[in-house]
């Protein structure tokens, strides 16, 4: 049976010293997270997310979801309890605006709680997940009587919400949809399709669910410049805002899927179900990316907390099981065996581990921080670079995240050997889990894309030579230590691979889009290399000034296990850099070149 103890001290490492949370004490949005509260949200949320939500994760992966014949769907065992348990201890407004009946702390803080909600049960932390995406995306496009009606019942966690994108014949492709809208007389809409893989599309944890759906109006273009975006209850909502009649939409059925089977992942069905205009007509798309991008961070950080989970488990497996001896000799002469810890091999896939799960949590969080300040960052020029930095960060947060959130998982389940295939170890579950991420919300080839094709070409590049510059400056400002000198000079080199690539792009992209494509997903891998490279380069800088002034709260084991860690990456990952950057130097011929039919061959 696995085991899951939340990062406190890590993330808190990582908050302090990293990101530097302090420092923002005096902007608006800040004032709750005082030290103390910060401190009590961490240690309370982790043994929340310990005591209820883990010891469901396995029986939930086990029983899954139960559709019924009248279309209702209920969770497994336990799981309205839990949630119950979430929203009575007020877990759900944690992150959200307190004129909607949130708390108002910051976003980081609420994305380290978010991350422990993740590694204990992802199944489960997707239902409030698809919720506050939803209730973003209200608050930035819909009326104030659609805010009004909606957002504070989500945001107390008494309702739940939805996105309704995907369709059978349509994904990443959202101008090939379907769905239709139909004006009703008094001003509603009359919303008939089928929307496919929808995350928590029906489920008994709330009494109402507010699917956000896209589809056409009519005469509206058949492209992705025709969609509306509409908000469509599950249970309509009388004037004075007591539950009314239940709408026209249902499950059909739901997915059988590969993993986070506690989710109830649906076929939903839209028969003339009412439905409200959300912003403008014909404007839907750019309103659901206000969903989707914190949608794609939260896929992200789906990464960052199976990793963990993951690593945990294979780095207490190493240490009790026995299995041959040191390359050395005997390191425990009076035991029939040495652990695995002493295998070369071993400390390689754990160290792997241990550095990209680490690095990716100093990056998410870096990255949500970019989210708090791209609202107000004391001034235009920080919030332009705020806005900027998250911009470009979104894909490879999502992209190399979640890759790396499922080559943990795997690494951890090889530390098993036999016994990480066998269920009840519970690696196989993470793996399953793990996988999904790298494919929803946008497949991470398509961020690839969105990086290559979109972000670096923003504003004349203007986010990703910030991003150079901030790299940069701080190799130049560590390298004046002898204790991160080694690490500024690799990662000064991996960011020159960056930049020659980034230049590559610029000068044979026009020439051939296709040189573009080929290269985008080495160099997603590539940048999200540098940017975790950054992140250890920042805590590695922490951790020998902290050695320095003989700090004891985090202790000098915690600080040396940093700057050995930070020295590894340097050393044994960074140096994928100059690969990556070959790779994508070599054009798009050779990619290319085969006709299709030599796929299809014999």
């Amino acid at each position: 049976m696995p085991s899951y103890n939340p990062p406190v001290r890590d993330t808190r490492f990582v908050l302090e010293h990293v990101v530097g949370l302090p420092r923002y004490a005096d902007l608006p949005g800040f004032a709750a997270a005082s030290p103390d509260v910060v401190d009590a949200v961490l240690e309370e949320g982790g043994r929340f997310v310990a005591d209820v939500l883990f010891p469901l994760n396995l029986s939930g992966d086990q029983e899954g979801c139960t559709r019924h014949a009248d279309g209702s769907v209920t969770t497994p065992a336990g799981f309205r309890e839990a949630y119950r348990q979430y929203v009575d201890s007020g877990w759900a407004t944690l992150g959200n605006a307190p004129e909607f009946g949130g708390q108002g702390m910051p976003h980081v803080v609420s994305t380290a709680f978010q991350e422990y909600m993740i590694s204990s049960n992802m199944a489960f932390a997707m239902y409030p997940g698809l919720t506050h995406g939803a209730i973003a995306a209200l608050i930035a496009s819909g009326s104030e009587a659609q805010k009004a009606t909606y957002v504070p019942r989500m945001v107390s966690g008494e309702w739940g919400g939805t996105m309704n994108l995907t369709e059978p014949q349509c994904g990443t492709d959202l101008g090939l949809i379907r769905t239709r809208a139909e004006p009703n007389a008094d001003g509603s809409w009359a919303i008939t399709g089928t929307k496919i893989f929808i995350s928590s599309g029906e489920h008994d944890l709330t009494e109402n669910i507010i699917h956000l759906v896209l589809a056409k109006t009519p005469g509206a273009p058949d492209s992705s410049k025709g969609i509306s975006l509409f908000v469509v209850p599950k249970v309509l909502v009388d004037d004075d805002g007591s539950p009314g009649a239940r709408n026209a939409v249902s499950c059909g059925s739901i997915e059988h899927k590969m993993g986070i089977h506690a989710n109830s992942t649906c076929v939903m069905n839209y028969d003339g179900a009412t439905g409200w205009l959300v912003g403008d007509e014909m404007k839907g798309l750019s309103a659901m990316f206000v969903m989707m991008n914190a949608a794609r961070l939260g896929v992200g950080l789906q990464g960052l907390g199976t990793a963990e989970v993951a690593y945990q488990n294979a780095a207490a497996y190493a240490n009790d099981r026995r299995q041959g001896r040191a390359l050395a000799g005997a390191r425990e002469p009076g035991e029939k065996a040495d652990t695995l810890f002493v295998h070369p091999d071993v400390r390689r896939m754990l160290m792997e581990a241990k550095a990209l799960t680490e690095g990716l949590r100093a990056l998410c969080l870096w990255g949500a921080l970019q989210v708090d300040l791209e609202e107000d960052a004391g001034s235009p020029e920080a919030t332009g670079m705020a806005a900027d930095l998250i911009g470009l960060l979104i894909p490879v947060v999502k992209g190399y995240g979640t890759d790396i959130g499922y080559r943990v998982a795997t690494t951890a389940q090889q530390v098993y050997g036999g016994h990480g295939y066998v269920a009840e170890w519970g690696m196989e579950q993470y793996v399953r889990d793990a996988r999904i991420a790298m494919i929803y919300e946008g497949t991470n080839g398509v961020q690839a894309m969105d990086l290559v094709g979109r972000k670096l070409a923003y504003k004349g590049g203007r986010a990703v030579q910030a991003f150079f510059r901030i790299v940069g400056g701080e190799v130049a400002a560590a390298k004046g230590d002898p204790a991160t000198a080694d690490i500024a000079e690799r990662l000064g080199n991996a960011l020159g691979d960056l930049q020659a690539a980034t230049m590559w792009f610029m000068t044979n992209g026009m020439k051939n889009p296709e040189n573009v494509g080929a290269g985008a997903y080495s160099y997603m891998e590539l940048m999200g290399l540098v940017a975790v490279g950054l992140m250890w380069l920042r805590m590695a800088v922490a951790a020998s000034r902290l050695r320095r002034e003989g700090d004891a709260a985090f202790g000098t084991a915690f600080l040396d296990a940093k700057l050995v860690t930070a020295r590894f990456y340097a050393e044994r990952m960074l140096p994928d850099t100059g690969a990556l950057r070959r790779k994508i130097e070599s054009g798009a011929e050779a990619v290319m070149a085969l006709p299709p039919e030599m796929f299809l061959a014999a």
